[in-house]
Order: C-alpha cells, then sequence, then structure tokens
C-alpha cells in the first residue's frame, strides 16, 4: 500500500497546519499539500497527506474516511498516481477569435 493519501470534501477554511495536526493522530505525517485554485489562491476542497508508513495511512483511512472534519464528512483513501495530461489548447486559439471568419 502506498503512503500518499488523497482526502476530499475539505471545507474551504482549511489550512495544511489542519490537516496535519488532524492526521497527526493516526501516526508521522511526511507531507500535507492543499491544493489551491491558480487563479484565486483559493483552496479547492482536496489535498493530500502523506504518512511514515503504509501502516499508518491505513490507520488514518480507517480512522478518518467518512468522519467530521471541521464540519464536513471527508474522503481518505489511497491516492493515485497523477496522470500526465497534454499541454495542448485544442483549437481554440487556432484563427485567433475562436470561431472562422470566411
Amino acid at each position: 500500500m502506498e503512503n500518499k493519501l488523497y482526502v476530499g470534501n475539505l471545507p474551504y477554511a482549511a489550512t495544511e497546519d489542519d490537516l496535519k495536526a488532524h492526521f497527526s493522530q493516526a501516526g508521522n505525517v511526511t507531507s500535507v499539500a492543499l491544493i489551491k485554485d491558480r487563479a484565486t489562491g483559493r483552496a479547492k476542497g482536496f489535498g493530500f497527506v502523506e504518512m511514515a508508513s503504509s501502516e499508518e495511512a491505513q490507520k488514518a483511512i480507517s480512522m478518518f474516511n467518512g468522519q467530521d472534519f471541521m464540519g464536513r464528512a471527508i474522503t481518505v483513501n489511497v491516492a493515485r498516481p497523477r496522470e500526465e495530461r497534454p499541454r495542448n489548447f485544442g483549437d481554440r486559439n487556432r484563427d485567433g477569435g475562436g470561431r472562422n471568419r470566411y
């Protein structure tokens, strides 16, 4: 089992320190990443917590999945590997205006 956990349905007010303190109840937290919108800087409502061992990660899932965290029932499960996405922008920039003007 992996040590990295996906944590979803987080309240927007949650901070990385809040997550670290909460997940420390299950064991040693090695890293926390709260995902934020690039444009606004506002939290997107999910993040990742990495535990020191797979046993601690499994304990965190058992303890926290579906449980209340700052007023919301959070989702906790093993994080899937990040999928590489193409960095193209489709055809929308091809003619400069978004539609053909012929």
